[in-house]
């Protein structure tokens, strides 16, 4: 629900999303070996739990309104009109979505992982490093 809250965004597939209907459950699932998964077509997530691959999203957005081409639409009159957009506007909000969409991830992975901390009552154990995030002193 949290990328869905993204503006324009449409769809969310997590893994192999919805062409997992199509698969067996011997081809989509996700062998574990010593040495790792064999596949992640979970896209890192088993049962709403991160598996510690990889968490891999899809997000599908619309095409913006807001483009150069006249559209039709209806004033508080009730008449028909046509509308033409005029300024700075974004042709494609893909662009833009995409550290959005990162970001919000992480926010919603980190919410994750101090909620369990809280609720194990786990306060005295140090958070591992984050890969990105500035060295502890």
């Amino acid at each position: 629900s949290a990328l869905m809250s993204i503006n324009a965004v449409k769809g969310v597939e997590i893994g192999a999303g919805f062409a997992s209907v199509v698969q067996n459950g011997s081809e989509h699932r996700d062998q574990m070996r010593l040495d790792g998964f064999t596949s992640n077509h979970a896209g890192g997530i088993l049962g709403g739990i991160a598996s510690g691959q990889d968490v891999l999203v899809s997000l599908a957005f619309k095409p913006t309104s807001s483009i150069l081409i006249p559209g039709q639409s209806v004033n508080a009159a009730g008449e028909e009109v046509e509308v033409r957009t005029k300024g700075r506007h974004d042709p494609c909000v893909g662009i833009r979505a995409t550290p959005i969409a990162e970001a919000m991830v992480a926010l919603v992975l980190m919410d994750q992982a101090l909620r369990h901390r809280a609720q194990c009552g786990d306060v005295g154990e140090v958070m591992p490093r984050i890969p990105g995030s500035p060295k502890r002193r």
